[in-house]
């Protein structure tokens, strides 16, 4: 399974596990978005951690699966919708734990979450725009606010954890090996609180929120489809699984 769970002493982890960069087709995302409402709903949990064995944290959507089936955007678009929705409406507090590559789905993860915490080694970045594919830019927004989120999105360049930081999207910076060590004891000391406080802190300061973040992700994804249909799209995903160059034809 790609997706891992574990619950322990009020703390539910969510492990994705899909070697070899943890990219997530479109049943993926569904399996993830259901376990975490599953975990939400547990009058045993008080707080959420999640994180990823491997080389990285996640690498957005299965691009293969996309190049084979051009119609699968419905179905990886709900599901990445229904993730970042379950993680955001989770009653309790969210903590993503990144390291290494968090490209596309892993910004909408951990956009959607409560708090961050990223290894030494962490890189961000949306290279959607050289996929044939747009979206979770609202999330990275939430992260690193308009302008450098105007940026990585035109040019999908990446930023290390270090300007992670100083921008304000991650909460702290952490050597590789105690990354998940670092997130449980944040969570441990979360979960320690009045769980009836906790969920409505989370309520709450879901509803102060300035920015809809559903709404405003639901409207990127209509673009998103529109693009998906476009020749440029399937170029663009050919030339990534083929590793060459695109060659762009069609007009804006």
């Amino acid at each position: 399974m790609a997706i891992r769970i574990i619950v322990a002493d009020g703390i539910g982890e969510v492990i994705i596990d899909n070697p070899p960069v943890n990219a997530l087709g479109s049943e993926d995302w569904f399996e993830f978005a259901n376990g975490v409402k599953g975990l939400g709903e547990r009058a045993d949990v008080n707080c959420l951690v999640i994180r990823a064995e491997g080389r990285g944290f996640q690498a957005g959507v299965d691009i293969k699966e996309l190049a084979e089936d051009g119609n699968k955007i419905v179905d990886v678009n709900r599901g990445c919708y229904d993730t970042f929705a379950a993680i955001y409406d989770c009653p309790v507090p969210v903590i993503s734990a990144v390291h290494g590559y968090c490209l596309g789905g892993g910004i909408g993860i951990s956009g959607a979450s409560d708090i961050v915490i990223a290894s030494e080694d962490a890189t961000f970045s949306l290279p959607e725009i050289d996929r044939g594919a747009l979206g979770a830019a609202t999330h990275l927004m939430r992260l690193f606010g308009m302008q450098k989120t105007r940026r990585m999105l035109y040019t999908g360049e990446a930023i290390d954890s270090h300007e992670a930081l100083r921008l304000g999207g991650i909460e702290s910076v952490v050597p590789r090996e105690k990354l998940r060590d670092e997130a449980m004891a944040l969570a441990r000391n979360i979960a320690s609180k009045s769980p009836k406080a906790l969920r409505l802190a989370k309520w709450s300061l879901n509803g102060i929120e300035t920015l809809d973040v559903k709404k405003s992700y639901r409207f990127e994804q209509g673009f998103t489809l529109e693009l998906y249909t476009s020749p440029d799209s399937q170029e663009a995903r050919d030339a990534f699984v083929e590793k060459r160059d695109a060659d762009f034809d069609e007009k804006p």
